[in-house]
């Protein structure tokens, strides 16, 4: 693991929003994270306390659950008012307090709470007065947290420095910072970061400064949001401005390829958001791309989207990718659901403005067609888990101790998009129910929600559809669907959206489709009736993906399929590559195994070798996994390659030690010695179960 050499200092504060989050001290050096953080409110009778003097602040996150060291002392705010003076540069940044001379220690205990981060108490002084402005501060010192993600400049593009970045969805950043680590809670905060010359340093702020002398910057997000929102990243980055008010980071190698992908469209995604759902309110709209190691495809962070790099080959998959994070920015991020629980008021409110805005800028047709690539991939998870899995419900239930990761699978979006589709139906027009959203963000924005919230918005916008004045989670008109099966009930959407308008474009794919699977097989017929390259990107990924549903196919299937395509697919995006190489996998298709090798030794991006490797060790082939594996594993990032260690390790025992120095064929024939698994025919990989956030 890399350390700065020069030690990096983090500081951030909550002024305002939710009572009861505040000043933030972050020091990030040498491995370790070392935190001050002060929680900001004002002394109730018993509101809010455990008692009448006591406050619970929240979670203390670290790698084993408990931090290192702690202290924690009390400020009153009568004694020593925070200051409020401007940085230099920029007037009006609020900097810190400085600890007034009152300060106290208090008592605190740490109780255990789950594996993935403790509660802290802290008890408050006798003397505070009910409704006394005090400041909590707290000190602690941690080790490497599942949040903070340190890169060796071999895992960067440049291979030039190294790299940081962080990811707090959904219960990361209390490894970061102590926090009320909810998305019912929301804060702005600001901060200071310290880092040594050449790095970059970019946050999720609206407000930023930089002071060249001391090497210092400074950020401050004015408007309150949930403690996962907040994100930091530095490393080799440079930028080039791609719209009036959106820019473009990247390190320096693909900043060209970033620029020519984007420049000019964001600006037109944000206009046709606004044109739905009012205007942006978080000034800025700006993309960093990170390393191949981002352990997602992209991250919705106020003011500053995360997205991989490795998305930049595949021109349709970071047209959605990043539309989706746009719409996040009405729904998700300033209007939040206030429980894990209901993560769908986030995801498939995002995913329904998401395709409203295609619609509006690419038409109905490629809308359609998105769709239903992601429908057909949400009825894939649907025969993986079963339609009776609990995690397939809108309001899934949270057992205690549960990560609220687990929880994040297709239904959140795919359901839950179907589900808001339903009630924009219910009102007839889709632009009545643009009408509504425009107003629920409006009602509700800077606050956390949950669904009933969202639910009587929707009834008394629309008063013609309550069957009784005071009804709630009431049948509704059309027979069979009302709220409560929708939100409780298991399995698939109970409807889903007419796609006919995108038959045009699906058509074709299911045409293809049966002439490829049809007995007797008309090679002829089937490979001169398309030509793949004219195909869209999602066009090729649902035909891609309806073979790899049927697989294994028949021998000449396969046979005939890879001298029509396997060529032309060498040179297309890796969204496609990926598939035809699992198609190759799953069939075990030896003459094209070379190629899974090559992907492979050029991949480091979970999105691109999880699948892989899944597929590689369910069939035969785990002997050649093992072998490429070996050979690759020192350029992988160490998270990445620990769960590719644990998927080669099912069903083995610990893996032996392997001489690369002697694997050099391009034909696994030597070292396939597994018996086929009873699992293969029903193989389903996790590229069809993980999702962006």
């Amino acid at each position: 693991m890399y350390r700065w050499d020069e030690g990096a200092r983090i500081s951030a504060a909550g002024s305002r929003g939710v009572e009861g989050l505040g000043l933030l001290v972050v020091e990030l050096g040498r491995g370790t994270v070392k935190v001050r953080q002060t929680f900001r409110r004002c002394a109730r009778n018993s509101a809010g306390c455990e008692g009448t003097r006591a406050i619970r602040a929240g979670h203390c996150g670290h790698a084993n659950g408990l931090p290192q060291s702690r202290r924690a002392k009390c400020t009153s705010e009568r004694c020593c008012p925070p200051s409020a003076a401007g940085v230099r540069g920029r007037p009006g940044l609020p900097l810190f307090a400085q600890p007034p001379c009152s300060a106290c220690p208090l008592g605190f205990r740490v109780d255990p709470f789950t594996d993935y981060g403790s509660s802290l108490t802290v008890s408050l002084p006798a003397a505070l007065q009910p409704h006394q402005p005090f400041q909590i501060i707290v000190r602690y010192t941690t080790a490497d947290g599942p949040a903070i993600w340190w890169l060796d400049p071999e895992l960067t593009y440049g291979n030039a420095k190294p790299f940081v970045f962080t990811q707090g969805h959904s219960v990361c950043n209390r490894s970061f910072f102590p926090c009320f680590d909810t998305p019912a809670v929301k804060c702005t905060y600001s901060a200071t970061v310290k880092a040594p010359a050449g790095i970059q340093v970019l946050m999720s702020a609206t407000q930023s400064s930089y002071l060249e002398e001391e090497g210092v910057y400074q950020f401050y997000m004015e408007y309150p949001v949930p403690a996962y929102l907040v994100a930091l990243v530095a490393g080799d980055l440079i930028h080039a401005d791609i719209g009036p008010r959106s820019r473009v980071w990247a390190e320096p190698c693909l900043l060209p390829t970033a620029i020519s992908k984007l420049s000019g469209i964001v600006e037109r995604w944000l206009t046709a958001a606004e044109s739905l759902y009012g205007p942006y309110i978080w000034g800025r709209y700006d993309i960093v791309f990170l390393p191949p190691s981002f352990p997602i495809v992209a991250m919705e962070n106020p003011c500053l989207t995360f997205i991989i790099s490795s998305i930049l080959e595949s021109d349709e998959f970071l047209i959605i990718d990043v539309i989706h994070e746009v719409a996040h920015s009405w729904f998700g991020n300033a209007v939040t659901n206030a429980t894990w629980e209901e993560m769908w008021l986030s995801e498939g409110l995002a995913t329904y403005a998401q395709r409203r805005i295609t619609t509006e800028t690419y038409g109905a047709a490629f809308t359609c067609l998105e769709t239903a690539f992601r429908l057909d991939a949400l009825h894939r998870q649907m025969k993986l888990l079963g339609e009776d899995n609990p995690v397939s419900k809108l309001q899934v239930k949270l057992e205690p101790g549960v990560n609220p990761s687990n929880l994040m699978n297709l239904f959140t979006y795919e359901k839950g998009y179907c589900f808001v589709y339903y009630l924009s139906q219910l009102c007839g027009d889709p632009r009545h129910f643009d009408s509504f959203l425009r107003a629920y963000i409006e009602k509700y924005k800077f606050t956390s929600v949950v669904a009933q919230d969202l639910l009587d918005s929707f009834l008394n916008f629309f008063p013609e559809l309550k069957e009784t004045p005071c009804s709630t989670f009431l049948v509704l008109l059309i027979p069979g669907l009302e709220f409560e099966r929708w939100l409780n009930a298991t399995g698939p959407p109970l409807a889903e959206p007419d796609l006919s308008q995108g038959s045009s474009l699906t058509r074709p794919v299911e045409t293809l489709f049966k002439l490829w699977t049809t007995e007797p097989l008309d090679s002829v017929a089937a490979a001169s009736s398309v030509d793949l390259t004219k195909w869209r990107t999602f066009q090729t990924v649902l035909f891609l993906d309806r073979l790899l549903d049927g697989s294994p196919l028949p021998h000449e299937v396969i046979k005939k399929l890879s001298e029509c395509y396997s060529s032309q697919l060498d040179s297309m995006n890796a969204e496609i590559r990926i598939r035809w190489l699992q198609i190759v996998v799953r069939n075990d298709y030896y003459p094209d195994l070379y190629k899974v090798r090559r992907f492979l030794e050029n991949q480091m991006s979970r999105m691109y070798t999880i699948p892989l490797y899944e597929d590689l060790c369910t069939g035969t082939l785990k002997s050649f996994a093992l072998e490429i594996f070996y050979q690759t594993q020192n350029q992988l990032h160490p998270n990445l390659r620990k769960t590719i260690q644990q998927i080669l390790s099912q069903g083995l025992n610990p893996l032996p030690a392997i001489d690369t120095t002697a694997v050099t064929t391009d034909t696994p024939a030597m070292v396939l010695e597994d018996k086929v698994s009873e699992a293969t025919n029903g193989a389903i990989s996790l590229r069809d179960v993980n999702v962006s956030a």
